[in-house]
């Protein structure tokens, strides 16, 4: 694996253990926020291995999977995973946002959201093996 794919899947897979360890600690803000982290990187690689240049600064997934061209094979669920997660990014880095998300999150539905991104993580991995 190119060292650079590799360098952007190594950090990915390290943001999903830290929300897998922010579930266990009950910081449930932070577990979203994570696995935004993680889909973002993994994009991030994927995008390396497309275009075999630097990823663009954003944390926009929507607009990496368009990068990527791969958007248009994301399954309705994945799209859906792409939808919860972004906001869980944009609000988990802002205060006024923090209380009504933290009202939202609860063990289980950090649960699914941990669930769910590491099933669209690994689709993503399957993508740079079929570049």
């Amino acid at each position: 694996m190119d060292e650079k794919i590799k360098y952007w899947i190594e950090l990915a897979e390290y943001d999903l253990e830290t929300a897998d360890v922010m579930l266990k600690s009950k910081r449930y803000l932070y577990v979203g926020f994570m696995c935004h982290q993680a889909i973002e990187k993994a994009f991030k690689a994927l995008y390396v291995s497309v275009k075999n240049d630097m990823p663009p600064y954003t944390h926009n997934l929507d607009y990496l999977a368009e990068k990527t061209e791969t958007y248009d094979n994301l399954s309705e669920d994945y799209k859906d995973i792409i939808d919860l997660l972004t906001p869980l990014n944009i609000e988990a880095r802002y205060p006024n946002h923090k209380e009504k998300l933290m009202k939202d999150l609860n063990h289980t539905k950090c649960l699914r959201i941990i669930s769910s991104t590491k099933e669209l993580f690994e689709w993503i991995k399957t993508q740079l093996q079929n570049v």
